[in-house]
């Protein structure tokens, strides 16, 4: 097909060629228009459409996104993640929505205390701690296993210019957080799928995403939620949080793990489907 015949609708076609519904389909065309041309839907809208050598570029991605199943994310190298741009790789895990509901929280807290210093386990891409670095006046330490995923962190936070706000270490969980280092709040969006969930994910996760930023060893899914707790109060000052982002159906008893570690004033709160997403508790009382 050459550049001149080209259209928006034969990529759409594509897609649905390929078993993808139409509002699927406009919405990564969309999303990929965006992110390589950097034309918004109301662009395309009022008749603003991508060139013609754009448009073959499109078509080569949209080509890789039916034949392979890897997120349209992935394929461009990048996403938005609170109306910022995030560079994900398939070392990363790619942000999903229902995670700015965690961040908001961590954001009002620290308004609202004046809070100064934050940990955020399991970093990935970064996404959390770099939100956080730039809407407050906190300073973030994020930590991450992967030295891979550590240096996305690293490019994220020098393209939204928080490298001194924004900071980065490997570190299993704790074991290279200093005994004298105390934090405001400890931030983690961890693994929490059970690996017997795993086939009921779709291709595009379970296949492409890393299964170190999403599967437990446990038959539940609460095995980080666990040792984070377990550990957080020694790095926690006092009047300090912990916040979790938690999989469906898991807050009741994510809740009863902060409750055994002495976590006080406890609550929930729920994504736009109505789940039990964000937990989170306080040192004191």
């Amino acid at each position: 097909m050459s550049s001149k015949e080209l259209k928006k609708s034969d990529l759409i076609k594509i897609y649905k060629d390929n078993g993808f519904s139409f509002d699927e389909a406009c919405a990564e065309i969309d999303f990929a228009i965006e992110i390589l041309c950097g034309l918004t839907p109301k662009d395309l809208i009022l008749g603003i459409m991508p060139s013609p050598k754009d448009l073959l570029k499109l078509e080569s991605i949209v080509n890789i996104r039916v034949k392979t199943g890897a997120p349209i994310a992935q394929i461009l190298g990048c996403t938005y993640f609170m109306g910022q741009k995030f560079e994900v790789t398939k070392d990363t895990l790619i942000p999903r929505p229902e995670t700015e509901l965690l961040v908001k929280k961590a954001i009002e807290l620290i308004k609202l205390n004046n809070y100064k210093n934050i940990l955020d386990i399991g970093t990935g891409s970064g996404c959390i701690a770099c939100m956080i670095a730039k809407m407050t006046d906190a300073q973030v330490l994020g930590v991450d296993i992967s030295n891979e995923a550590l240096k996305i962190c690293l490019n994220n936070a020098m393209h939204l210019d928080l490298m001194n706000k924004a900071i980065f270490r490997k570190s299993d969980l704790f074991s290279k957080i200093r005994k004298e280092e105390k934090f405001d709040i400890i931030i983690s969006n961890p693994p929490y799928i059970p690996p017997q969930e795993r086939e009921k994910l779709q291709t595009e996760v379970k296949d492409f995403e890393p299964a170190i930023s999403l599967f437990t060893t446990d038959s539940k899914g609460l095995d980080f939620y666990q040792k984070i707790s377990a550990q957080a109060g020694k790095y926690l000052n006092k009047n300090g949080y912990l916040l979790f982002e938690v999989g469906a159906n898991q807050a009741r008893e994510v809740i009863e793990i902060l409750k055994n570690n002495d976590f006080k004033r406890i609550e929930c709160l729920k994504d736009v489907s109505g789940i039990l997403r964000v937990v989170y508790g306080c040192t004191s009382e």
